[in-house]
């Protein structure tokens, strides 16, 4: 069953039904669902979907000219085009008669094999099928290729689409939607160590319970995620090993640059060259304080991927113990570090649900904080700061995933480190996974909100 991707489904057929020549390049990192979102857009439609292979130029010719054939006259045919030029003249003829999409699926590998393609496809385009009914989609996991070599304003195809897709990682309200079964928490926490990523998503099963379907996956030596990191990094990195030491660093604790550097031992230059390709495949993101510029001496690192996240915390250091078959003797002594882990994972959440809740003004900006209060002499923390355009209304928030309800100095810590700023209307939202206590409830007036998360579950179902 498809899931989600409504909004970008209802972008691609608007495009679609526009009459005229269409050219949308879709990207993401792998598994987040690109294919399939395609081939739920293309049913009923005449589409050539061609997916190239990380092989020679002449391997994907033969592959290319079988899908064309195959669309075109609905024959199975071992002919091959004498090359993509020819290819391309059979499919300009057809689109003149009838409406046509092309998608070439993983395109920058079908680019490395003949880097020619781009500037054929654009000669294409502009001598040829801009005047056709055709919609072209272009494909690709590699992320900083699609963006600069497809998209970028060097590329032989920079002006020439009408319309771009990144694909990113589902949000919660979605997620969630893949389950039947399980409690409201057992759904934020398959969500959380999924990272919102379709295909793993898919990987757990309604059938079995929580902790099944983390060992079957994860804690089994045969899980479809117990290699799941070193197989993507192979895929995308030619040094994993220093790139896996990195992400270690971050996973472990090391956020800031220089932390990293000492860990892994890297030089600054590497280490920040690195960093970048790890952001751009999103499994590390870079994060400066709201209110800071994005050059901030405060920025740090943090794993983005909650796979990722929760594959270096709980799989990495107990490798062994999993090939040895001890996956549910790993699974009992890591379950009580879960609430731990998702204490990151709750504030994307209580993130969500303050984008898509009615709130006292309209917010243009929320992000965590960190920095020092003068007043105290110390560093202090704020789970996330909501703020208007403005700049004079904001929410300040603290986000509490534990079994322990939430007490009534939570309460009194945050108004107090609300007080280093000048916002002039202030309020105080709290989200708590386990309720709150009666002192707590008691200090619940007009700008200070108490939601506990069965009630965020409840209102993104809604």
């Amino acid at each position: 069953m498809f899931i989600g991707r409504e909004s970008e489904l209802n972008s691609l057929s608007e495009h679609y039904a526009s009459g005229n020549f269409e050219f949308f390049c879709i990207y993401g990192r792998r598994r987040v669902g690109k294919t399939e979102l395609i081939k739920e857009f293309i049913k009923g439609k005449k589409a050539i979907f061609f997916t190239a292979v990380e092989d020679t130029k002449d391997v994907n010719l033969v592959d290319f000219s079988q899908s064309v054939r195959k669309t075109l006259y609905d024959i199975k045919s071992k002919a091959v085009y004498a090359d993509f030029g020819e290819a391309f003249d059979d499919i300009y003829e057809y689109a003149q008669k009838e409406k046509l999409v092309l998608v070439i699926d993983e395109y920058p590998y079908l680019a490395a094999s003949y880097p020619g393609i781009s500037s054929l496809i654009q000669v294409e385009i502009d001598h040829k099928l801009k005047d056709t009914d055709i919609f072209i989609i272009l494909c690709g996991s590699s992320m900083s290729f699609m963006e600069n070599q497809v998209m970028g304003h060097r590329s032989p195809l920079y002006g020439r689409r009408t319309g771009q897709i990144k694909v990113l990682p589902f949000d919660f309200d979605t997620g969630k939607r893949f389950f039947q079964r399980g409690t409201e928490e057992e759904k934020a926490v398959i969500y959380g160590i999924t990272g919102g990523i379709a295909k793993y998503l898919q990987l757990f099963s309604n059938n079995k319970s929580l902790k099944d379907n983390i060992i079957g996956t994860f804690l089994n030596s045969d899980g479809l995620l117990f290699e799941e990191p070193a197989n993507l990094l192979n895929q995308e990195l030619r040094k994993p090993a220093l790139y896996n030491s990195i992400i270690t660093a971050v996973a472990t604790g090391s956020s800031k640059v220089n932390e990293i550097e000492s860990k892994t031992r890297l030089n600054s230059a590497t280490c920040v060259k690195y960093l970048k390709n790890l952001v751009e495949l999103g499994i590390i993101k870079r994060e400066t304080p709201i209110f800071d510029n994005a050059t901030s001496k405060k920025s740090i690192y943090r794993l983005n991927d909650g796979m990722f996240r929760f594959w270096f915390r709980f799989v990495y250091r107990n490798i062994s113990r999993i090939q040895l078959g001890m996956g549910e003797q790993v699974y009992n002594d890591i379950k009580d570090q879960i609430p731990d882990f998702m204490g990151e994972i709750f504030e994307q959440i209580c993130k969500e649900y303050i984008w898509k809740t009615d709130l006292p003004f309209n917010i243009s900006e929320i992000g965590r904080w960190w920095g020092n209060n003068p007043a105290k002499k110390a560093e202090q923390e704020i789970d996330l700061i909501a703020v208007d355009i403005t700049g004079t209304k904001a929410i300040f928030c603290e986000c509490k995933w534990r079994s322990k309800k939430m007490p009534g100095v939570v309460i009194d810590e945050l108004i107090d480190k609300a007080e280093m700023f000048s916002h002039k209307e202030k309020y105080y939202y709290f989200f708590s996974k386990s309720s709150f206590t009666d002192t707590a409830k008691a200090k619940a007036c007009d700008n200070i909100k108490l939601i506990e998360f069965s009630d965020m579950f409840e209102h993104l179902e809604e």
